[in-house]
């Protein structure tokens, strides 16, 4: 099963760049450049993954993950 996730990226008033991934609640960061951003949140989505198949508590199973910028 392929399982992929929305990235959205936008840039604040201050300059920095927000990379939110919208199927996971919370999973955002900041950078300083779009590339940055993007993929420190596709670092925090893995990692967020990761705990949750090490907690038995993701309910689906993932062979194969794709990120796609929005």
């Amino acid at each position: 099963m392929i399982q992929t996730f929305t990235v959205e990226v936008e840039q604040e008033e201050d300059g920095r760049w927000l990379a939110e991934v919208m199927d996971m609640p919370g999973v955002m960061v900041y950078g300083q450049t779009p590339d940055q951003a993007v993929a420190k949140v596709k670092a925090l989505a893995l990692r967020v993954i990761a705990d949750r198949l090490e907690h038995d508590e993701e309910l689906i199973t993932i062979d194969t993950i794709a990120f796609a910028t929005a």
